[in-house]
């Protein structure tokens, strides 16, 4: 039985004689050990070394079709390209400038219909509770949370 350099350095030389780059060999052998490996665990394997030779001159060959059908991309099969939805930093920037234009709209409000309208927005309190709680009639809440929200938006325009 030969030691595993040996079989290792065998392979190498099997891939490099079908055109593999240097430094490209060295991958290969090891994607083929470690499939070689993963093999002897579910089956009997006669002759390691002619397996491992075998797998690294068939993963040689796949690679040269990947390479020939896209030149410009060597991805292994596997590969899964996972979309980045974070904004860009400009982005991030601009969301973060826009935020302190919307605070200063709200502190332009007077106290209490700033109140309300956050209230409504962002706890949902219906008109008739901020009507009760504030003490006025839910027709007039709703009036007063309808300007603010047409004075914010003008606020924000352009912007």
């Amino acid at each position: 039985m030969r030691s595993l350099t040996d079989m290792l350095e065998k392979a190498r030389r099997a891939v490099l004689r079908k055109g593999v780059l240097t430094q490209d060999a060295d991958d290969l052998i090891q994607e083929a050990f470690l499939r070689v490996q993963a093999y002897e665990q579910r089956e009997v394997v006669k002759s390691r070394e002619a397996m491992l030779v075998t797998t690294a001159v068939n993963l040689s060959r796949d690679k040269a079709r990947r390479r020939k059908h896209s030149p410009f991309v060597d991805m292994a099969s596997d590969f899964m390209p996972v979309p980045d939805d974070a904004p860009s930093a400009e982005e991030a920037m601009q969301a973060r400038a826009k935020l302190r234009r919307a605070a200063e709209g709200l502190d332009r409000l007077p106290e209490r219909t700033r109140r309300m309208l956050l209230s409504r927005r962002l706890e949902g309190t219906s008109f008739e509770e901020i009507a009760r709680s504030e003490g006025m009639t839910p027709a007039a809440v709703q009036k007063q949370i309808i300007r603010a929200t047409l004075e914010l938006k003008k606020w924000m325009d352009g912007w």
